[in-house]
């Protein structure tokens, strides 16, 4: 039996929100225990660590695990569950393959912008060689374009990227017109930025000349 956690602890380790983890008690997944009068929630460590495919009372430093990557293109996809769901769904099935997950990376942003913070923090780990295998759903969760180019960049490094590709809905025709839509965005304020400074200029030479 492995050291008793608090269920923010449990969450934590998990990699999921507090309801999940009184969710997936409920479906027997692992069990909770009561601490003492107050009756507070306390988990096994090792239990859950068990679930997550980590060897019981290791940090699963002896073997490398897997990193997953969650991504969503919209702050209204992730008030709506989106982004916790394709989070639950890569768990699930990390669970079925008994990989150990190491590393849990979930973001929103455009799968057009190769600057996002969590990618750029999974591509560093990977360099450093600190997993070694990427889970993803589908492959646009991971860029819009140049799909092969991260492929073969993780694969230098010794991760092999591999993905669900279980498109739910209309999700993936949701999420490109969202990142096609914020590519338009930012065009759009960057040509206004330009000729609002350029009639800034033209008025400023309208009014030397006395024209303005």
């Amino acid at each position: 039996m492995g050291k008793r956690i608090s269920i923010s602890k449990a969450s934590d380790l998990l990699g999921v929100s507090q309801n999940t983890v009184r969710a997936w008690e409920k479906e027997g997944r692992f069990r909770s225990y009561r601490n003492g009068k107050k009756g507070h929630r306390r988990y096994d460590e090792d239990e859950l660590n068990s679930y997550l495919g980590k060897p019981n009372g290791s940090d699963g430093s002896s073997n490398l695990g897997v990193a997953i990557y969650c991504r969503v293109s919209s702050a209204d996809q992730k008030s709506h569950g989106d982004l916790e769901r394709q989070k639950l769904r890569l768990l699930e099935y990390c669970a079925t393959q008994h990989y150990r997950v190491d590393y849990i990376m979930d973001e929103v942003g455009s799968g057009m912008n190769d600057k996002r913070k969590k990618l750029r923090k999974l591509m560093k780990l990977a360099r450093e060689h600190k997993f070694n295998k990427l889970i993803i759903e589908r492959c646009d969760r991971l860029t819009r374009f140049n799909y092969e180019l991260l492929v073969e960049y993780f694969d230098s490094h010794g991760v092999k990227v591999e993905y669900l590709d279980t498109v739910i809905g209309n999700s993936f025709e949701s999420d490109l017109v969202k990142d096609i839509l914020s590519i338009i965005m930012v065009f759009s304020s960057k040509l206004y930025g330009k000729r609002s400074r350029e009639n800034k200029l033209k008025m400023k030479e309208l009014k030397k000349m006395g024209m303005a």
